[in-house]
């Protein structure tokens, strides 16, 4: 692109007509470059920033974003012809080729009219958990406990150093939004997002959940040229899921709470709002049968269709009662059309066959955007179909003033955060800034504070042979079992497969939470500790009811994203651990199912209260 030479300063000649424009001009405030820009805006520009859609990849999940490669001819299409400019990255990519294929996107864009950059998002990508449509792979990012970890050890400086080293992984390969943090209260132990979570405890998850935001925006007062924009969500109750059914299936697409619950769930986002995060995303669910009488509703029955279609959620709830200035992001598959495969498949869903247009089905997908876009909604997620867009302005669906007002705000971020200046990332810088020695260094000790001691076990002494099961055993020698004075396995918190042929459900963890006795995983631990005594450590994506099998075990720990050698090392050690249950455990799967899906901390008589480790059982 053109550059422009005045008093000394260099200008991008973003809309290539050799004259500086008002929304050129980087010495001007990003309000009124924002504004500027919107009134030269076609309709169908505009409309193009209302979309945010997925950079295609090369490979068989190409449409999804999943792969090495982007595939440059269909996001030249996406970003050039139907001016597109939010795009959802998957790449699963090495730093310096993940910084030089985000160029290639913004280069399309400077070949635009009027010159937009792209604002590329992505899930979470620091983890050791990844579900498509909730989180991506570390690869080459540092690497931390999932958020249920960092809540294990209940410091808001951990992760606000943490968030602050992601957004610097981030914005060196050209990444400028996070569809995170989850705000959602753990209150339902069968829930399979929970790994996303701060945990159960509200005011925990809410400190947290701003440290979050204060670190990958860094600050509390908004958007600036380093910030990576977070999007909160999901506003607001998702987690209060009947058996733990998740809201991406048609079987989980309700929730349900009260009006006193439904605050208990609003509280983790309150301090968001107050260190200005600049997104909120809607839940899936239908809140079904809520009646709001004091929350800013008067009394009215809640209209039965998901959060990303809900007025009185995003403009009654969020904006007039919580004063959220920002945008509003909608989750992603929500326009689609439901087809009898999304009810009741007879056979595995394709991708084709995913939609989640929970309480709207009988509406045109003309319909749809307009209910969202008027209910609240500034982007549509997932969506790239300008056509219908402009259809629903067209018949008079959405008004004028409405689409321009969501593209202001979708607007603003960018120059705020100094992308029409700085769109292109240096590539070789990218290799020393992602999973730099400090950056992974900061994650490793966050990962052993993470680690969660429910059981102490026995002293393990020097030059002791450990047979290791479900643990590298390049990490650390393991003997046959026969020659064993000890043994460690790692196993992950029970579950069933109920809905096998459910795209989402089928990869979810769902269903009881016990090891029952007949279990292939209890059966294992029994014939173990009757040879050797045995430590445990389980992966608790979800809560695990241990009570059948703790007596029996000679340690208990809680692995929430912890590396094998971390893992080992503080095990054999028997180095004091720090982490303290995010949630609790309870006693019985009669407790979980007694207990209330939309409150936390309220199963009868738990094995392990929140907070819980060995030494406050």
């Amino acid at each position: 692109m053109k550059t422009m030479n005045l008093d000394g300063l260099v200008f991008r000649d973003l809309d290539h007509d050799g004259v500086l424009s008002v929304f050129e001009d980087h010495r001007l405030p990003a309000a009124i470059r924002a504004k500027d820009l919107l009134a030269r805006m076609t309709l169908a520009e505009k409309a193009g920033v209302m979309m945010h859609g997925t950079a295609q990849t090369h490979g068989p999940y190409g449409m999804l974003g999943i792969g090495a490669e982007y595939l440059l001819p269909a996001n030249r299409q996406l970003i050039v012809k139907d001016g597109v400019n939010h795009l959802l990255t998957r790449l699963d990519a090495d730093p310096r080729t993940f910084a030089e294929q985000n160029n290639a996107l913004q280069k399309l864009a400077a070949e635009t009219r009027l010159g937009i950059p792209v604002t590329i998002s992505t899930d979470p990508r620091h983890h050791f958990a990844h579900v498509t449509g909730a989180s991506s792979r570390a690869m080459g990012f540092s690497q931390w406990p999932e958020t249920t970890g960092l809540a294990a050890v209940g410091s808001a400086k951990l992760v606000e150093q943490f968030a602050a080293i992601a957004r610097a992984e981030y914005r060196a390969v050209g990444i400028h939004m996070a569809l995170s943090p989850q705000a959602d209260i753990a209150t339902e132990p069968r829930w399979p997002r929970i790994s996303g979570t701060f945990g159960e405890d509200p005011k925990l998850a809410r400190a947290l959940v701003a440290a979050y935001v204060v670190g990958m925006q860094a600050g509390s007062v908004g958007l600036n040229k380093d910030s990576v924009s977070c999007v909160v969500k999901h506003w607001v109750g998702y987690p209060a899921a009947p058996e733990g059914f998740d809201g991406h299936n048609a079987y989980g697409r309700y929730s349900l709470l009260t009006e006193a619950s439904l605050s208990v769930h609003i509280e983790a986002f309150l301090d968001a709002f107050n260190v200005k995060v600049a997104g909120v995303m809607p839940t899936y669910t239908i809140l079904k049968d809520l009646l709001l009488e004091d929350l800013a509703l008067n009394g009215e029955l809640l209209e039965s269709v998901a959060g990303g279609f809900s007025t009185q959620l995003i403009e009654g709830l969020l904006r007039a009662e919580h004063q959220f200035k920002g945008f509003v992001l909608s989750d992603w598959a929500i326009f689609r059309d439901a087809k009898e495969a999304t009810f009741n498949p007879t056979q595995m869903q394709t991708p084709d066959d995913i939609s989640m247009p929970w309480g709207v089905e009988a509406l045109s997908r003309e319909q749809r955007f307009a209910k969202a876009v008027n209910a609240g909604c500034d982007q549509l997620g997932g969506e790239e179909d300008v056509a219908t867009l402009l259809r629903a302005i067209d018949q008079g669906l959405i008004e004028l003033s409405r689409v321009d007002e969501a593209v202001y705000r979708m607007l603003l971020p960018k120059f705020e955060q100094g992308l029409f200046e700085n769109p292109l990332v240096d590539a070789a810088a990218a290799v020393s800034i992602v999973g730099s020695k400090d950056a992974v260094k900061a994650g490793r000790e966050a990962q052993r504070r993470s680690l969660i001691c429910l059981k102490k076990p026995s002293l393990i002494k020097p030059g002791a042979k450990i047979y290791l099961e479900n643990i590298n055993a390049a990490v650390e020698d393991s003997c046959p079992l026969a020659e064993a004075d000890v043994a460690i396995i790692r196993l992950s918190t029970p579950h069933q497969m109920l809905h096998p042929n459910f795209f989402f459900g089928s990869r979810q963890q769902e269903g009881d939470i016990d090891f029952k006795p007949e279990a292939e995983d209890t059966l294992r631990l029994q014939a173990l500790s009757s040879q050797v005594p045995t430590i445990a450590v389980l992966q608790m994506s979800r809560p695990a009811i241990i009570t059948d099998i703790i007596d029996q075990l000679d340690g208990v720990y809680v692995d929430l994203g912890v590396a094998d050698d971390v893992l080992l090392t503080a095990i054999i050690e028997g180095q004091d651990t720090e982490g303290r249950l995010p949630f609790e455990l309870p006693s019985s799967m009669a407790a979980v199912e007694q207990a209330r899906s939309d409150l936390p901390c309220d199963s009868k008589d738990p094995l392990f209260s929140i907070r819980s480790d060995y030494r406050n059982v």
